[in-house]
């Protein structure tokens, strides 16, 4: 039939070439093509019946080498059969797969994909499952994880099969975006905006407060979880009530607008206020979600190993605490995962994270059926090598849902958060090691050692997306100096404690450095953390900074141990030195766009100059911010700490620079670049100077005044002035570089300092994707079209031009 459809086309086919302009020749073609294409895609889709039976066909002689498994009574057929299995799930694996790359669902796809792999994964537990079951056959246990194992693999094959014929399979309906947290305060803060015109009481306040009692019943939950803290549950629950007041305020004023064309004033005050408490309770909910992630993920075997050795050790009275207790942190890995779900944003994500959560939910119950079975036969090398084969595959999952969680959590919240737990952490172990405490302080010294471990590999997987350079060199060498340095030395110190504690000998401990190299820990997180945020803008770094604590966790370098933090003093100036300090800041955000404008379109791939300027850029911005009462410096030993390494860049920029005037033969290039050089030296100095003036904050008569206004004023000038001489050295540098390679040339090449290259532009989708808020857009008529006649296109067409 097909050779007969496609003889006719290739007959009206030269019919047409020899005179395209007759049209019964071209309705002649039209019609063979049409029944061409039905004839092929007849073809189709009896192959893609045949590959289906096929794969059902191996689907059945798997499912009998299967039942024959689970039925098997001796050790001999046990392994016969075992190999058959083997054979038959190597065909049903490759037919899978082939069928899982034609679906066109990605559901589908996933299905399968999860299918397989559940049969690789189960087949030999199974075997060596129905191996102890044939040794131990009184052991309840065993027969209980048989049962379970069989019924995964089933499953399986039932996934195999629907999914294959296009059967939809009876599982839960994936989570709706729009259910999680996250998405639900953006769809609320979209929703807030609206015309007074259109305005009426009876739709908007019903819609608007079913919709925040939803968000504040889910923040609810979090706050009410088991891994929620104290302080953490308390915000939230006053951030939920700071938000109900401001939708009824908001809901107030758009009652008092209703029939006006524009917005007054304080409606628009009304909007913004809602937006911030979104804001705020957003904020909370990431506090409290990155702190459950951080402590739960801290160590995620010790239960299973402790488990484990009890059985090994056949105590079969512990093992049902311990199993308890196994459970009960199953189940918090879970609720942890499925909370970093609920405020993010990344579906793919979302979806690896559930999948690997229900995984552990399903292994769990093995796993202590596992261990009971070990208890009751510890000499049994058949029941240890099945709970070996779990263990495995527990490490396996938990690797899994671990990286899944990493994914879908922002590394910018996690390491502000990581850095807080592990000054608390340091904190504990002096008091521990000062109160002679030995299990607190091995608790506490562990969980310092953990969380830097965590940072150390979380860090390096995000350098891994990074392209090799300078930024990545520097985060790198924090990376190495924390597990090469920082760590090993902070695990001896605490065995040298641990070992003078258990022999009464504290007397002769050397505390003071215990304190300093436990100091030097959380010096090279916070280093780490910097380095890993310098090529952020300076919203997402004060976004980042709403994430510090300013009671709960103070700086380091600061001298202030409790009490507000010299920022948040900043916040209740008086308005008149407020607007005073606006002005310099505007000014000084002025030029800060010159230097934007400057370095954006130089690759800092290679251009040590560029990286510096932007450290020095993103220092400044903090300093400045600094003066807002915004910003990660907290003290102003914070600012001081700023200007040395403003200081520091500085001087790493003025080897770079004077190295290209030395090479550069136009004399005015160069004295102009030398110039620009000891303005920095000039100023970098200078902001030296006013950082170290104390803005010291009094109350007088009630109202808070500042001491030394005019240090605040000259440290934003000072700021500028800086800036200003970055700008101009940038620029400079590069006209002189240029310079270099043009007059150098004919004399011999000269190795650059760095590498002046423009960034390539961002990369485009080749297709546009719909944005989801434009599939609801109002729809508009389209434009006529224009119909043109195939022989005019193909008249006009030009072929390539052949050179």
């Amino acid at each position: 039939m097909r050779w007969r459809t496609g003889e006719a086309l290739k007959v009206s086919a030269e019919r047409f070439a020899d005179d395209p302009c007759y049209l019964p020749k071209r309705e002649a073609v039209v019609q063979a093509a049409r029944a061409l294409l039905a004839a092929v895609t007849r073809l189709l889709i009896l192959a893609d019946m045949i590959d289906v039976m096929c794969l059902l066909q191996h689907v059945s002689a798997f499912q009998k080498a299967f039942e024959s498994l689970k039925n098997v009574s001796n050790k001999s057929d046990l392994q016969k059969t075992y190999q058959k299995l083997g054979k038959e799930l190597e065909n049903l694996d490759y037919l899978a797969f082939k069928r899982q790359q034609d679906l066109k669902s990605p559901n589908q796809r996933d299905e399968i994909a999860g299918a397989r792999a559940s049969l690789k994964e189960n087949s030999p537990i199974l075997h060596s499952i129905c191996s102890a079951c044939l040794e131990h056959s009184d052991v309840a246990s065993l027969k209980a994880s048989k049962d379970t194992v069989c019924e995964e693999i089933q499953n399986a094959l039932n996934v195999i099969s629907n999914a294959s014929q296009g059967i939809q399979n009876t599982i839960a309906p994936p989570e709706p975006q729009a259910a999680t947290l996250g998405s639900a305060l953006d769809e609320l803060e979209n929703l807030i905006v609206l015309d007074p015109l259109t305005v009426t009481e009876e739709e908007i306040r019903p819609s608007l407060e079913k919709r925040l009692e939803a968000i504040i019943s889910g923040a609810a939950l979090l706050a009410d979880s088991s891994c929620t803290r104290d302080f953490h549950r308390e915000r939230i629950i006053a951030e939920c009530n700071a938000i109900r007041q401001a939708l009824q305020d908001l809901l107030s004023e758009y009652m008092n607008n209703t029939g006006k064309k524009e917005r007054s004033n304080t409606l628009n005050i009304a909007i913004d206020n809602m937006c911030k408490k979104t804001r705020d309770l957003r904020r909370q909910l990431r506090k409290a979600i990155i702190d459950h992630v951080s402590d739960s993920f801290l160590d995620t075997t010790v239960p299973l190993l402790v488990l484990i050795e009890a059985a090994k050790n056949g105590r079969e009275k512990e093992i049902k605490e311990y199993a308890a207790i196994f459970r009960e942190h199953t189940s918090r890995l879970v609720e942890v995962a499925n909370l970093a779900c609920s405020m993010s944003t990344n579906e793919d994500g979302i979806k690896i994270v559930k999948v690997a959560a229900n995984h552990l939910e399903t292994l769990c119950p093995q796993i202590i059926n596992a261990a009971l079975a070990l208890a009751a036969k510890p000499k049994s090398q058949v029941v240890k090598k099945t709970m070996e084969m779990y263990k495995r595959t527990w490490e396996n999952h938990i690797h899994v849902l671990t990286e899944a969680v990493d994914d879908i959590t922002s590394i910018d919240d996690f390491l502000a958060v990581s850095e807080s737990h592990i000054l608390e952490d340091v904190n504990k172990c002096i008091i521990a090691l000062r109160d002679q405490d030995a299990d607190n302080l091995d608790r506490a010294a562990g969980a310092i050692r953990g969380r830097a471990a965590r940072v150390a590999h979380i860090v390096t997987g995000e350098m891994d997306s990074y392209e090799p350079g300078a930024y990545t060199e520097g985060v790198m060498r924090n990376v190495n100096f924390l597990t090469s340095t920082a760590i090993p030395e902070f695990v001896t110190q605490v065995n040298v404690a641990l070992e003078a504690l258990s022999k009464s000998s504290l007397d002769v401990f050397d505390d003071n450095q215990f304190v300093d190299i436990s100091k030097k820990i959380y010096d090279t997180i916070h280093d780490i953390r910097c380095s890993v945020m310098m090529i952020r803008t300076p919203e997402e770094l004060e976004d980042v900074s709403d994430l510090e604590e300013d009671h709960e966790v103070c700086s380091y370098t600061s001298v202030q141990t409790e009490g507000k933090t010299d920022r948040a003093k900043m916040t209740q100036l008086p308005e008149a030195e407020k607007e005073k300090i606006a002005e310099q800041v505007a000014d000084f955000k002025k030029v800060k766009s010159k230097l934007d404008a400057e370095i954006e379109i130089w690759d800092d791939t290679s251009n040590d100059i560029i990286v510096l300027a932007k450290k020095m850029c993103m220092i400044m911005m903090e300093m400045t911010d600094f003066t807002r009462g915004k910003g990660p410096l907290k003290h102003t030993t914070d600012v001081i700490y700023a200007a040395k390494m403003i200081s520091e860049s500085g001087s790493r920029m003025d080897v770079l620079a004077r190295q290209i005037a030395n090479q550069c033969p136009d004399p005015s290039c160069k004295q102009d670049l030398l110039a620009y050089l000891e303005q920095i030296k000039f100023y970098s100095h200078q902001l030296k100077i006013c950082s170290q003036v104390k803005a010291e904050i009094q109350s007088l008569g009630g109202e808070l005044i500042m001491s030394a206004l005019d240090s605040v004023t000259s440290l934003i000038q000072a700021a500028k002035n800086l800036m200003n001489a970055v700008v101009q050295t940038v620029k400079m540098s590069y006209i002189a570089s240029t310079k270099i390679i043009r007059i150098q040339s004919p004399a011999g090449p000269r190795h650059p300092v760095v590498m002046w290259r423009m960034k390539a532009p961002a990369k485009k989708p080749l297709i546009k994707r719909e944005k989801p808020e434009e599939t609801c857009a109002a729809v508009r008529r389209a434009s006529a079209k224009k119909k043109i006649h195939p022989v005019q296109v193909m008249s006009e067409f030009r072929g390539r031009h052949v050179y």
